[in-house]
């Protein structure tokens, strides 16, 4: 198959869902109470990324979305008729855990998710033009052989994301893809998440601490720490008082270290475009 090929078979065409609404949203763990009284209401296209200090319960969030926990209060998906759902739901975790001395290659990885065939059996050539058009949709079909112990942390998440686009979903979940990963390789990332999520109209949740990445590429962020403590665009939640109190050095930090394409910087009073 050729690479034009190969293209024309990974496009997707865009999500049913409308958006995906929390009311009174909360989780608690045995007699913990994790996050209490979230609202939050996310939209086709737009790029919402949750910041906030270490335990405030943003991994929870994702995971209560995924079902992987109980909560409380209430969790919909609506369609452009304002009618429930159930979406696909995409993940891509903040790492893989696996045997980097392992012989298993990108192809195997898909197969053993995709298929029940054995991985040891080989591979079909249908499977292996899917996963090529997934690889290719993230700019990684060059990575279809290659171990997975040989992949830079950029690649694999690459990868990773790949997986979770593959079955056209609705909502993609992003616990803190970057971490650990260089500069070049975040901004990579981001920039393939951006333009997948104008093209096909995606509701994206980032959980990120990478404040001048957000900066740039985020449509809203939400503060949490337990619960929602702030909420708006970038321009609004950089100008808030308590995020300039409890955040600014670091926000001025980074924003030092990395000046790509921020939109805001920190001076003075605020943040301003």
């Amino acid at each position: 198959m050729t690479y034009t090929g190969v293209i024309q078979k990974s496009q997707r065409t865009s999500c049913g869902l409308c958006c995906t609404k929390l009311k009174n949203f909360g989780v608690t763990v045995g007699k913990t109470e994790i996050l209490q009284g979230i609202d939050l209401h996310i939209h086709c296209g737009e790029l919402t990324a949750l910041v906030g200090p270490n335990g405030a319960g943003k991994t929870t969030l994702l995971r209560a979305i995924l079902g992987e926990i109980s909560h409380t209060g209430e969790l919909t998906f609506l369609d452009a008729e304002d009618c429930r759902r159930n979406p696909v739901v995409g993940y891509v975790p903040q790492r893989l855990d696996f045997d980097p001395g392992s012989p298993i290659s990108v192809l195997d990885l898909f197969s053993a998710c995709l298929s029940s065939w054995p991985v040891c059996l080989g591979h079909s050539r249908r499977l292996r033009e899917r996963v090529l058009a997934s690889l290719a949709s993230v700019q990684a079909d060059h990575l279809l052989e290659r171990r997975l112990g040989d992949l830079s942390g950029g690649e694999l998440q690459r990868v990773l994301l790949a997986m979770a686009l593959d079955q056209s979903p609705d909502l993609l979940l992003l616990d803190e893809p970057v971490s650990g990963i260089d500069v070049q390789g975040k901004d990579l990332f981001y920039d393939l998440v951006s333009n997948l999520r104008q093209q096909y109209d995606l509701s994206i949740i980032l959980v990120s601490h990478d404040w001048s990445l957000v900066s740039c590429y985020a449509d809203r962020i939400v503060l949490l720490d337990r619960t929602v403590q702030c909420c708006g665009t970038p321009q609004e939640v950089f100008s808030n008082e308590r995020i300039l109190r409890d955040y600014g050095p670091a926000i001025r930090e980074e924003m030092e270290q990395i000046p790509l394409k921020s939109q805001i910087i920190l001076s003075g009073g605020g943040m301003h475009a």
